[in-house]
């Protein structure tokens, strides 16, 4: 007897151990992108599209795992299956349509410039880039928009690109580039946390964005399923008050 009782309890542990398996997909971030996603100062990562994220898995019941890319690789990374989803202040553009499926847009976004303290290089709008020392994010939509015009291009003295806008401000404090085109998101939190070293300048380049989360393009059943899980938080304003908490105002998108 108590041998069948103990098999009959080993029986009923595995089988509650591969009925509690939770599901999982990957995200991925770069992981130096505040204030979407970055990490704090005592090493863990948060951001206000990691707290979305965090919320939506939990609504799903599923789990996300975020992983840090090359963002200059996204594409790659993605189509290749190593990740199953990006989720990190992307813009939907056209030519990431080409091999990305979008959810709806959850917020506005636009390219804006960024100069040192004091402006010593009197920049006010695109045209006065001319002759300088301009850069952006590797594989960002303004590093894009830059190539698709290349008399832009070929007005500035130098064209830096990053692998991330860590570097790019450090750059920019130093004074080895002139003028930075970043998302206004970005670009605005960083000045809040480096005040008296850079200027926002209020000229924006290229179209304004929508910002998205990508899935590879045969992967509709887990786009309709963070979309369910989304619209949730919009329609009860959990989404709204993730916003508040990170930009003190309400950027959710509602008619989408």
């Amino acid at each position: 007897m108590l041998k069948k009782f103990l098999l009959l309890m080993l029986m009923l542990m595995f089988a509650t151990g591969c009925g509690t398996k939770t599901e999982k997909f990957v995200i991925g971030v770069d992981d130096e992108f505040p204030p979407m996603c970055f990490h704090d100062e005592q090493g863990e990562l948060v951001g206000f599209d990691v707290d979305l994220a965090r919320e939506t898995a939990r609504r799903m019941g599923v789990e996300f795992e975020f992983r840090p890319i090359d963002w200059n690789n996204k594409r790659e990374e993605l189509t290749a299956g190593n990740i199953d989803m990006i989720w990190n202040g992307l813009d939907i553009t056209d030519e990431r349509k080409e091999y990305m499926l979008f959810s709806k847009p959850y917020m506005n976004d636009r390219q804006i410039l960024l100069v040192h303290a004091g402006n010593p290089q009197v920049i006010h709008a695109a045209g006065d880039l001319a002759g300088k020392v301009v850069g952006t994010q590797a594989g960002s939509s303004s590093e894009t928009y830059i190539n698709d015009i290349p008399r832009f291009k070929d007005s500035f003295a130098a064209f830096k690109t990053y692998r991330n806008f860590k570097d790019a401000f450090a750059d920019l404090e130093r004074g080895d580039v002139d003028a930075l085109i970043c998302n206004e998101i970005t670009a605005r939190y960083e000045m809040t946390r480096n005040r008296g070293k850079m200027e926002l300048i209020e000229a924006t380049i290229g179209p304004i964005c929508e910002v998205g989360i990508a899935f590879r393009k045969d992967n509709t059943a887990l786009r309709d399923r963070v979309q369910k899980a989304f619209d949730s938080m919009v329609a009860d304003g959990t989404a709204k008050k993730i916003s508040e908490q990170w930009f003190q105002a309400d950027l959710i998108k509602r008619k989408r």
